[in-house]
């Protein structure tokens, strides 16, 4: 993704709001290692110039004129579900919790929220570049919960689990609980390697891009349910 021999992360914006877009744009190159390589003011032009710049990640307001956020993501994603492809963070604000489901569908691998400070969106985009799932801190439980109890239309066969291991199993089950990796060590009094090496052989076998879609794919399988512990 990134040009040969730059090692940057290539980010593209998109926002309607120009203050917003610049702002997010002059925090982003600012820091060492990150790119921005375009500003779209709406979904549609999010689309042209992700297919036509090849950013690594995408920064996806949800509200856009021309197409929002979620359709924008869903054509950004389409045909990329293993791991090419950029990564989107949608920025969200707590009053569109109700997006939260629709978004981890389209392939979102994170969420921000607007009023995050800077430190907080240089962090999410890092992580998520890592193509490690992000949720708002604040939230990230609540909201993980709340989207599995959404209407679930037109949903997409769940993947077979039957291909990961017991152990596999285990893990993925902690990951839609919302656990960070050094959390899944913990509960399972194991090292953070063992723990990473679990998660990286659970999203190969199921085809998946990140812990964002290992989310959706224990909720949808039935493997978690809302309120399970």
């Amino acid at each position: 993704m990134s040009p040969a021999g730059t090692g940057d992360t290539r980010c593209l914006i998109a926002d309607d709001q120009a203050v917003v877009r610049e702002g997010l744009a002059a925090i982003l190159a600012a820091q060492p290692g990150l790119q921005v390589v375009g500003l779209a003011a709406d979904g549609a032009d999010a689309v042209a110039q992700a297919r036509r710049l090849s950013p690594d990640i995408v920064l996806m307001d949800v509200r856009m004129p021309v197409m929002d956020g979620l359709q924008a993501t869903r054509e950004i994603m389409r045909g990329t579900a293993g791991p090419e492809g950029p990564r989107v963070l949608m920025l969200t604000t707590f009053d569109l919790d109700d997006y939260v489901y629709q978004a981890l569908r389209a392939g979102a691998s994170g969420f921000l929220l607007k009023d995050a400070n800077a430190a907080e969106l240089v962090h999410a985009v890092r992580v998520v570049a890592r193509g490690e799932a992000l949720l708002a801190p604040s939230v990230t439980r609540r909201l993980i919960a709340d989207f599995a109890r959404l209407p679930r239309q037109d949903a997409p066969p769940a993947p077979e689990l039957g291909v990961l291991t017991k152990r596999e199993t285990e893990v993925l089950r902690l990951i839609a609980r919302g656990l960070s990796n050094a959390e899944i060590s913990d509960a399972l009094v194991i090292a953070d390697q063992t723990t990473k090496t679990y998660v990286g052989r659970i999203l190969a076998k199921l085809g998946l891009r990140d812990r964002a879609q290992a989310v959706v794919a224990a909720y949808e399988s039935g493997l978690v349910t809302p309120g399970s512990r």
